[in-house]
């Protein structure tokens, strides 16, 4: 795939269903469900570059993931139809009835490389969370950890399309459930990622299920405060094929991305406490 500076016709985008129309009557019922129950804060949208550029975010909440329903609000409100990027999305959501064809109507293709190359190439934003199942259903000790599990194909897009990252942190997310354990080692033995492109079959608490073993698409998250950063775009030196095939560079350019996020969500799990805490004592 080339760098989208290179000229020529850009690639077609395979199963891109978008329709502006259905983003914009969606975002008020989504901030009418969100605003209550998380308290929602999302900072940094200033920092957002012009043209296309790749968000890569952090993922919680099991199936739910209401940090990245409150960032899309926000881009939205800020940037318009146009700014709300792009994503790529497990294959899961798509077999599902009526919430595929959903998550099809806003924005969301089949989680392919050249899927996100091509976007890119045309000159979309897109966003992606790299650790995919296995952070959003990471346990709760890990609550607050960037766990993208050694994946580096974020960076080789990145890369290869020559567009700059722009990491999102959430923080709250991962407290509107309860991962005891993410059970890698059985999911193994069972061959989810196999059968279901799963490389863990969690044992967590949730409500209505109480506790549950497996990834259950549907629960009701339970109340927590959300927060969200942009951070500033992060340029690599090198970009083009021969960087993205570059692995001790793409090693470091990744470990320099997930670096600062870590420390961004360190940051926010430490304002996110103060402020239950002043909460507590009605400060």
């Amino acid at each position: 795939m080339r760098n989208i500076d290179e000229g020529g016709p850009p690639p077609p985008i395979p199963d891109d269903r978008r329709d502006p129309g259905v983003i914009r009557a969606l975002v008020p019922v989504i901030e009418a469900l969100t605003r209550p129950w998380f308290d929602p804060v999302v900072t940094g949208l200033e920092r957002v570059p012009e043209g296309p550029a790749l968000f890569v975010g952090n993922h919680s909440g099991g199936f739910v993931t209401p940090d990245s329903y409150i960032l899309y609000c926000a881009l939205f409100r800020r940037f318009g139809v146009d700014g709300v990027p792009y994503g790529l999305g497990h294959d899961a959501i798509f077999r599902v009835p009526l919430v595929g064809e959903a998550q099809a109507l806003v924005g969301v293709v089949p989680a392919r490389h050249g899927n996100g190359l091509a976007l890119l190439a045309r000159g979309h934003k897109l966003i992606v969370y790299p650790g995919g199942d296995v952070e959003t259903m990471r346990p709760w000790r890990d609550r607050y950890r960037i766990v993208f599990d050694g994946r580096t194909g974020y960076v080789r897009m990145a890369l290869r399309a020559g567009v700059p990252i722009v990491p999102v942190v959430s923080a709250g997310g991962h407290s509107t459930l309860f991962v005891i354990d993410d059970m890698r080692g059985l999911a193994r033995r069972l061959g989810t990622h196999r059968l279901f492109r799963t490389r863990v079959w969690p044992l967590f608490l949730s409500v209505p299920w109480g506790l549950a073993l497996g990834p259950w698409m549907f629960f009701v998250p339970m109340p927590s405060r959300i927060r969200v950063e942009v951070m500033a775009p992060i340029r690599f030196d090198r970009a083009g094929d021969e960087a993205a095939a570059d692995d001790a560079y793409v090693r470091a350019c990744a470990d320099r991305v997930e670096g600062a996020m870590q420390d961004t969500l360190d940051r926010l799990s430490v304002e996110r406490a103060a402020l239950y805490a002043a909460r507590r004592e009605g400060r």
